[in-house]
């Protein structure tokens, strides 16, 4: 089916289960367990991220970021999603699709993260898995593509798992810290993912 605009709002607005984790909307009752992970983590994912001043943590930082994320899904220009353990509804980390082109496209963006203690656990392939299925199926996306660092080998692995091809090196792809850093660019197709 070829579309010209975003699918309906179901597509942008889900739950996505997918052992061991589950996958959804963040909510204002999410803000103090997002703010204690992400602190907590800090020196593990400031390595791959943009730093943050302490005031991004606060209440009414997230606030304005559950804001922007809703206008996002709104207008099926992008789907950020929180990643927790299915057991206990612990927070583990975050999957996000930005950057969902429509027409000829029918492409977007994959960004991960996994609480640093949490990784290497099986979570953040089983969230990037759920956010590949979700993609392809409801959004009816043909390409996704992600980017890491080389030095990052655990996101490389961790992308080549859920079935992603490197496809090149970008220079200069994202300012991080003061530096520019170079990103290997990944990507899969949906006909690889059915596959």
């Amino acid at each position: 089916m070829f579309l010209t605009k975003s699918p309906t709002q179901p597509a942008f607005d889900p739950i996505l289960v997918r052992d061991p984790v589950v996958v959804r909307s963040a909510a204002i009752a999410d803000h103090e367990e997002w703010a204690l992970l992400r602190e907590a983590s800090r020196d593990h994912l400031t390595v791959w991220e943009e730093d943050w001043p302490a005031i991004d943590l606060s209440l009414a930082s997230y606030k304005r970021r559950l804001r922007a994320h809703e206008r996002d899904m709104r207008r099926g220009g992008g789907l950020p999603l929180f990643v927790y353990r299915r057991h206990d509804r612990v927070l583990l980390g975050g999957v996000t699709l930005t950057n969902i082109r429509y027409g000829s496209s029918r492409s977007g963006i994959l960004g991960y993260w996994i609480g640093a203690s949490y990784i290497k656990r099986g979570y953040g392939t089983a969230a990037v898995l759920a956010m590949l299925d979700h993609g392809f199926n409801a959004i009816e996306l043909n390409r996704i593509e992600a980017a890491c660092q080389p030095e990052n080998i655990a996101s490389q692995k961790l992308l080549e798992r859920c079935g992603f091809r490197q496809e090149g090196l970008a220079r200069d792809y994202l300012k991080i810290n003061g530096k520019w850093q170079d990103h290997n660019i990944f990507a899969i197709t949906a006909g690889d993912f059915r596959r």
